[in-house]
């Protein structure tokens, strides 16, 4: 029994996930700015092999991550362009589920906050019981 599903906006491709959450974030990366078209994005890491997504429309861009400079993989329904899913390469047990695609959000709190670096000014000023990270999550 899936532990979390969702869809994307034209609901084309859909996914479940079959394990628990690893972490709630909020990702203030200059790539979640554009992709989203917002200050940040609020994102779900789960096992990657948790994941299954499927549908007709499902679609695959790749960008370079900011602090590691290696290949990520940004799932998303070519259909209506909802970002769905995003597979970074440093991060290869990890899948981070774009977290307005999910059914049932309503309980999502983020633990930590990614790329502060990037975060406009205004939020970076924002004090935050969150721990802050300048770039990615440290490895391990």
């Amino acid at each position: 029994m899936p532990k979390m599903s969702g869809h994307c906006l034209c609901g084309n491709v859909s996914y479940t996930v079959s394990a628990d959450p690893v972490i709630t974030a909020i990702c203030h990366c200059d790539t979640c700015q554009r992709q989203t078209g917002s200050a940040y994005s609020l994102v779900v890491g789960v096992p990657r092999e948790s994941l299954a997504v499927s549908g007709s429309t499902l679609a695959s861009f790749q960008t370079t991550t900011e602090a590691t400079g290696t290949p990520t993989q940004r799932q998303f329904c070519s259909n209506c362009g909802s970002p769905l899913a995003t597979l970074p390469e440093a991060l290869p047990a990890l899948a981070i589920i774009k977290a307005g695609t999910l059914d049932d959000r309503k309980g999502l709190a983020p633990a930590v906050e990614v790329h502060c670096d990037s975060a406009l000014a205004y939020l970076a000023e924002e004090s935050s019981e969150r721990q802050r990270f300048p770039a990615d999550l440290p490895a391990g």
